[in-house]
């Protein structure tokens, strides 16, 4: 696997668009780099901009973005709602695939040296680059933003990472940093009042709020033993969070960094701050995402969403973010376009999927072009996907039957599990093309030397079994998919069992037609254990693909 990382710099403009373009084109300038995303926010005077690409290539693309905003930005100037210390702010490398958060620490440490070094601004490494523990925090590292540099540069404990221990007028600080990935979030109000959006925040973020005598405002400061104010921790872990005023919307929002999505969803930040706005008098009305957000994010909301409502979460991927963006209001202030906003999808366009983005008729004259691929087992796998896709959509229709209300979330889980199926499959139709240009790439290596014919050998052969795992995965997953197929021809709705029958038609056809291509493949291996221990799984998955489908269409038959 292609190791992958992310990086996402603040930098401190967000109104003149004539520099927001100048940093990023410095950035696209280093060949590699994938620019995925620039959002600026006029009130906060702040643009956040989201790259991926190589690590060796991140970084000098990230080195030429902070080299470009020390040129064209002034903080002697700079003034904005945001906290901030300097022209780039920070600078997060987040590990996307194939790299480990240790490397990604050392390249954090690579980018910072070099940006100390040659254009002398002082670095402070934060998160899991930090070199000591108070500087893990952001907030911690920030404290004073860029007013109070010159007087905290100096003391010992606040000496830079790397640079010099001076202040730089001109560019302030930048803090780099590895973390993982985090969601930069905001609740909108209907108040005007920042006070009041802290109270939300303070009653949702994970530091809460300092412990007052009295009156929790004004109230006299509790400390503990030590003479350090005790804190009363708010509901939600891994949340760091914020009031304040959006002149550009003229409303107030409980600003927010979300990092661990693992331990808080975004759709619970939502509704917890709903919860304490409603409380308080006051209403939460819509939210939006800064940056990207992984797939992930918009399909749980649009999941929690629907399980509330007692309707089917198996529906399409883009049918469960339409409801998450509904339900969260990300479209409250800006037109929210999931293909713009998140990573997977604007990975998918870097990587250019080609089949799974044609259309029905373009994909039907590529495979009819005189191109070898796609073949037969993109065809297998797309054949599995229609096949579940079928059962699904009659798992879907059966849990909105009017009279079967108490059976909808049964309905929901075999609808839920046909959509992994079709997805998986879905994903193998590009996957069993991309094996085959394995084969090819393998053949064209060279083969002068006893050396190159070794190497060319086996990476053919590894390229075959690539080949061969592929329409393996395929048979699979299209007989698991006929479970789905068996259980809404026992159940499911009667005006739609023919179209379970037709599910299984397809599933098995997959099976058998992936079986071919796992044969043709293992001709050309050497490796004769292999060879007899995936011919005996493959076998017997088309033995019992067969036996299920005549089992379903006996029960579609006698029930026509």
């Amino acid at each position: 696997m292609n190791k992958l990382i992310e990086c996402v710099p603040n930098f401190s403009e967000g109104q003149d668009m004539s520099i927001i373009k100048e940093i990023t084109n410095a950035i696209e300038s280093v060949e590699g780099v994938n620019l995925l995303d620039v959002d600026p926010g006029a009130a906060t005077n702040r643009t956040v901009v989201t790259f991926v690409g190589h690590p060796d290539d991140v970084i000098k693309g990230a080195f030429e973005g902070i080299k470009k905003a020390a040129e064209v930005i002034d903080m002697r100037k700079q003034k904005g709602e945001h906290p901030r210390f300097g022209a780039t702010d920070v600078c997060p490398l987040v590990p996307i695939s194939g790299i480990e958060m240790d490397e990604v620490v050392e390249y954090a440490k690579k980018l910072g040296e070099r940006v100390g070094k040659e254009l002398d601004i002082p670095v402070y490494l934060y998160e899991a680059a930090a070199t000591k523990p108070e500087r893990k925090n952001l907030a911690t590292v920030r404290a004073g933003e860029y007013e109070g540099i010159e007087e905290k540069i100096k003391k010992p404990e606040w000496k830079p990472d790397f640079g010099k221990a001076e202040l730089n007028a001109k560019t302030g600080n930048v803090a780099i940093g590895a973390r993982n990935f985090l969601v930069a979030y905001n609740v909108n109000l209907n108040t005007t009042s920042v006070r009041r959006a802290n109270s939300i925040a303070f009653d949702v973020r994970e530091q809460g709020r300092v412990k007052r005598e009295g009156n929790p405002i004004t109230g006299k400061v509790v400390n503990d033993e030590d003479g350090n104010p005790l804190r009363i921790p708010g509901t939600l872990k891994g949340v760091k969070g914020i009031g304040w005023y959006i002149e550009e919307y003229g409303i107030a929002q409980v600003s927010m960094n979300i990092t661990d999505i693992t331990v808080t969803k975004v759709h619970e930040v939502f509704e917890a701050c709903r919860d304490s706005a409603n409380k308080r008098g006051m209403r939460v009305s819509g939210s939006e995402v800064i940056g990207l957000v992984p797939k992930s994010v918009l399909v749980d909301a649009g999941k929690y969403y629907l399980e509330r409502q007692n309707r089917s979460t198996g529906i399409a991927e883009s049918e469960l973010i339409k409801i998450a963006v509904k339900s969260m209001g990300l479209d409250d202030l800006t037109p929210f376009d999931p293909q713009q906003k998140v990573i997977e999808y604007q990975l998918e366009k870097v990587n250019n999927k080609k089949l799974v983005s044609m259309n029905l008729k373009s994909f039907a004259e590529e495979t009819a072009s005189e191109s070898p691929a796609p073949g037969g087992g993109s065809i297998a796998a797309y054949m599995g996907a229609l096949g579940v896709s079928l059962g699904t959509m009659v798992a879907n229709l059966s849990s909105h039957k009017r009279g079967w209300d108490d059976r909808w979330e049964d309905f929901s889980k075999w609808a839920e599990k046909g959509q992994l199926l079709k997805d998986d499959l879905i994903h193998l139709v590009d996957e069993d093309t991309n094996a085959f240009n394995k084969i090819m790439d393998a053949f064209k290596l060279p083969k002068g030397s006893d050396e190159d014919i070794e190497n060319r050998k086996l990476a053919i052969e590894n390229a075959t079994k690539y080949a061969i795992e592929i329409p393996l995965q395929v048979m699979r997953k299209s007989y698991e998919s006929m479970e789905v197929m068996q259980a809404m021809a026992e159940n499911g709705l009667p005006a739609s069992i023919s179209d379970a029958g037709v599910g299984a038609l397809c599933a098995r056809s997959a099976v058998i037609g992936a079986f071919l291509n796992v044969k043709i493949n293992l001709g050309q291996l050497s490796d004769e254990n292999y060879r007899k221990s995936v011919m005996k799984e493959a076998s017997e998955l088309t033995e019992k693909a067969k036996s299920k489908e005549q089992e379903i269409l006996d029960l579609v038959d006698s029930k026509l």
